[in-house]
């Protein structure tokens, strides 16, 4: 007896382990036999128009018109009206009490990103940019438009400010000229706003070249380091 109190006294002294229970998920019962091809799985499904991707009536992007461009709108309304009915298949008016210019999806529109492209077309005209140029935009899939201002480089005030933006656009437009030849770009000076349209890897060229006037480097300086440059970005493609 004292034997077996002994031996039930040293059991209660060792540390027992509880027992857990295991958390391994069960596996779905699937049948693995029929997989071999697994491109005969693969749901193929129709590609989604834009009228069908918002709702049935069309998404409608309005834009706003500045009074200082409601006349080359009136004059150049053809020219922009023409390719995004055609080409993209969108919906376009003007309304003259809101002056607002509306694009619509249709039942022909087929490309999802065709709104956008139509919207930046007509933001570019609306900036300042010619038609000719601002088509490039509905054409062409890796270009963009940057804006910025003056004041973001450098806060100038008065007299300051007006010979920076002299600096920017030279003798009859010369160092502008100049900016847009080299880099493959097209810029609009707006009084202190600034506007580029091109590939991102030029407009970096461009603004780096404009930041570098605005701080009041001489002309000859940074056409030296923009075409080095340009050369660089050229050779690499």
């Amino acid at each position: 007896m004292e034997t077996e109190k002994g031996t039930h006294a040293e059991n209660t002294d060792e540390f027992i382990q509880p027992k857990t229970k295991s958390r391994k998920r069960k596996k779905p019962d699937t049948d693995t036999n029929d997989i071999s091809d697994p491109s005969l799985k693969r749901p193929h499904f129709q590609p989604l128009k834009a009228v069908a991707s918002t709702s049935s009536k069309g998404e409608i992007r309005r834009i706003q018109i500045p009074s200082h461009r409601y006349t080359p709108l009136q004059k150049d309304w053809l020219k922009i009206f023409t390719p995004i009915v055609e080409n993209l298949k969108l919906n376009v008016r003007f309304v003259a009490k809101k002056r607002q210019v509306e694009i619509k999806t249709g039942r022909e529109t087929d490309d999802i990103g065709a709104l956008q492209r139509a919207e930046d077309f007509v933001k570019a005209f609306i900036l300042g940019f010619e038609v000719d140029d601002a088509l490039a935009l509905l054409r062409l899939d890796h270009l963009y438009l940057e804006s910025f201002d003056v004041t973001d480089v450098k806060p100038l005030k008065g007299d300051h400010l007006a010979r920076a933006i002299g600096r920017l656009a030279g003798k009859n437009g010369k160092t502008k000229f100049t900016i847009e030849n080299v880099t493959t770009t097209r810029i609009v000076l707006a009084d202190s706003k600034i506007h580029i349209l091109g590939s991102y890897q030029n407009i970096q060229i461009a603004r780096r070249a404009i930041c570098n006037l605005i701080l009041g480097s001489a002309p000859s300086k940074v056409y030296g380091q923009m075409r080095t440059v340009a050369t660089r970005a050229a050779s690499r493609f």
